[in-house]
């Protein structure tokens, strides 16, 4: 896999540590992209950011786990989170990434249509999320957030996900780790 440009990795690297006990606390998500829908997940949750390869397929793996790959000697498991939501396509394209991740102590690699960037929330702009349908189980979600739009005076709505909880019940060993 070769990596996302040096820019994308500076944004991504910058961490702020969740406070919890301070609503004006700053919370810094990954946004990407999954079909029209935009999703959000805690930056401290991402270890990097890599251009698509295929990965080598597993026999017997969920449709959503669409193989490994090597990631400089570590054998990482990789799950198509757009099948694991069941979006209606997952189609790939140059802007399709792989989003490496360290879930319950394991390097687990997820494939999106594209990453779009690192923001900062405060505890004022998320709401609880509202029940969905079977496609994205609310324990999952986290919550909805309220977040700028690109032209001025409007906003745009983020998925906010919990990716140890989405990913938890996948089996490639995830459950059984501490």
């Amino acid at each position: 896999m070769s990596d996302i440009t040096s820019t994308e990795m500076k944004a991504v690297a910058r961490v702020v540590p969740q406070a919890t006990h301070n609503p004006h606390a700053l919370r810094e998500c990954l946004t990407f992209r999954i079909e029209a829908e935009e999703y959000g997940i805690d930056i401290l949750r991402v270890q990097e950011i890599r251009s698509y390869e295929p990965p080598t397929r597993m026999a017997g793996a969920p449709p959503f786990v669409v193989g490994v790959t090597n990631l400089r000697g570590v054998i990482v498991p990789v799950v198509d989170l757009r099948l694991r939501l069941q979006a209606r396509t997952a189609l790939l394209d140059g802007s399709t990434v792989i989003v490496v991740l360290n879930v319950r102590e394991r390097v687990i690699g997820v494939v999106v249509d594209s990453v779009s960037d690192v923001i900062e929330l405060n505890a004022e702009q998320i709401k609880a999320a509202p029940q969905f349908n079977e496609r994205i189980g609310s324990n999952f979600i986290t919550g909805i957030a309220s977040v700028p739009g690109e032209v001025a005076g409007t906003d745009r709505m983020l998925i906010l996900l919990d990716i140890q909880a989405l990913l938890s019940g996948v089996d490639i060993g995830l459950a059984h780790s501490a």
